[in-house]
């Protein structure tokens, strides 16, 4: 039996953070993970998806834009699967690897094999190398989420995958079949376009990306997927497969009739639950609500005092990055600082092509919240000097803001590396910031960041790259 201040169970974005804070803040801490160091994002989600979509990027650059430019590359580019697929291993096993250091490097003890609640104060731990407990006086549950499996799709990771199987193909698939239109079935579906598949997406809603993100946004990517030459039925539903000559034969309903494809590979992508079902939490006398998400309060404590939960396994937005926020933050309100979650924002990437980013609401959301006299402008890539100069035009930066007050309500981009320029619009929305304060902040010059200064301008009504109404006495006045 070891004892530790603190006992973390799951090593994903969450977990490793909160183990680290709480080690810094002098806990004995210790950390359990039944798998690979960073749970699923950095071994088989976040980390991974990247590596291959960053690899793809360049690879139909090559094709694309490098004769252009007057880059001629004599013959074609082969692309070996299987070397890719080890680059992006190796990706996975250097961030996994600076976890086990930094959780080193601050005396946290990792405790490998899967833990179950035996009380409140006590946990098992079991691997293939045996049994062993320990108790906590504080327990932070990470445990995460997992692929939603559909009836009639059990996941074999080889033919019929989840993402996490989807990320190891070993030669590149002719055919695929998509279930799920969202951020993670773009993504993937996106990459193995460029590595030269034949892309089906099956969408149950009407739009990509539907109540995801700012339809405008979505339209762009969804335009663009096309083009590309994916093909997208929406208002279809998946109801099985079948082995076949060759692949899979899939069927799904749309319109009211039964249509086919075939595919050698089908692909999941509709969703995750949280693992609320998983560590036998029944026995710490924690409540899971109806949907499998630990319930907790604004410190991320759940109904037993001495247990907190963080990540995706105890609520939305299921996202790396949120859970990582709450690493930091429920070991400092065990040694006593008084916080609480109260992020106004939470931001939103999605790495199709091109990207998306938002922070803030919606003009829908701002409806809702009773904000109905807003100011709303894009400003384009196309006119931005850098995006020309990088060949990558598509898309715009949105701003909503309180015509009021001028506040800034929300940001939504598409575009050329949309997930590094959504920084700037989080920092603005928590501080409260007026478009003016966007507006009037020198950007660098050539740069992507112009286009958040220039789309606050267009906002307020005189973008300099754009051509607008002139701003007439009552605009001019109100800048003033």
């Amino acid at each position: 039996m070891q004892n530790f201040d603190v006992v973390v169970i799951g090593s994903g974005p969450g977990g490793y953070v909160a183990a680290i804070r709480s080690a810094q803040l002098g806990f004995k801490t210790a950390i359990v993970e039944r798998e690979a160091l960073g749970g699923v994002c950095l071994n088989v989600g976040c980390i991974p998806s990247k590596a291959m979509i960053t690899a793809t990027h360049l690879l139909h650059k090559a094709q694309h834009d490098f004769k252009t430019m007057g880059l001629n590359i004599k013959g074609g580019i082969d692309v070996d699967m299987k070397t890719l697929v080890k680059w992006k291993q190796s990706v996975c096993d250097k961030m996994s690897g600076g976890v086990n250091q930094l959780l080193k490097g601050n005396t946290v003890t990792v405790l490998k094999g899967h833990a179950e609640f035996k009380t409140a104060k006590e946990i098992t731990i079991k691997s293939a190398a045996g049994t062993e407990s320990a108790q906590g006086k504080y327990f932070i549950v990470a445990t995460g989420s997992r692929p939603i499996e559909i009836s009639g799709f059990p996941f074999d990771e080889k033919d019929i995958c989840s993402s996490t199987g989807a990320l190891a193909f070993d030669e590149i698939p002719k055919r695929v079949v998509v279930i799920g239109g969202g951020y993670i079935g773009l993504e993937i579906s996106s990459y193995l376009k460029k590595l030269g598949s034949e892309v089906t997406i099956i969408e149950a809603q009407a739009s990509l990306l539907a109540g995801v993100v700012d339809p405008e946004c979505a339209q762009v990517v969804t335009r663009k997927a096309e083009k590309a030459g994916i093909k997208i039925f929406y208002g279809a539903k998946a109801k099985g497969q079948k082995k076949v000559s060759g692949g899979y034969e899939v069927t799904y309903e749309l319109n009211g009739k039964d249509e086919k494809v075939v595919a050698d590979k089908i692909l999941v992508t509709v969703g995750r639950r949280p693992n609320g079902d998983q560590s036998n939490l029944k026995a710490a006398g924690i409540a899971v609500d109806e949907r499998g998400f630990i319930t907790v309060d604004a410190q991320r404590r759940t109904n037993v005092q001495h247990i907190f939960a963080i990540g995706d396994v105890c609520g939305q937005p299921m996202l790396a990055h949120k859970a990582s926020h709450e690493g930091v933050m429920v070991p400092e309100i065990i040694s006593g600082i008084n916080r609480v979650y109260d992020a106004k924002t939470v931001p939103a990437v999605v790495f199709t092509d091109p990207e998306i980013a938002a922070a803030g609401m919606t003009e829908a959301e701002c409806k809702t919240k009773g904000y109905n006299d807003l100011l709303i402008a894009k400003f384009p890539f196309a006119a931005n000097g850098r995006a020309v100069s990088m060949s990558e035009t598509e898309g715009f930066v949105k701003m909503i803001a309180d015509k009021k007050t001028h506040v800034l309500l929300g940001v939504h981009i598409v575009g050329p590396e949309a997930s590094n320029l959504i920084s700037e619009a989080v920092l603005a929305i928590e501080m409260g910031a007026r478009i003016e304060d966007v507006a009037l902040s020198i950007h660098p010059h050539p740069t992507l960041g112009e286009t958040m200064m220039e789309a606050a301008e267009a906002t307020l009504g005189h973008a300099i790259h754009i051509i607008q109404k002139p701003l007439g006495a009552a605009n001019k006045a109100a800048h003033a």
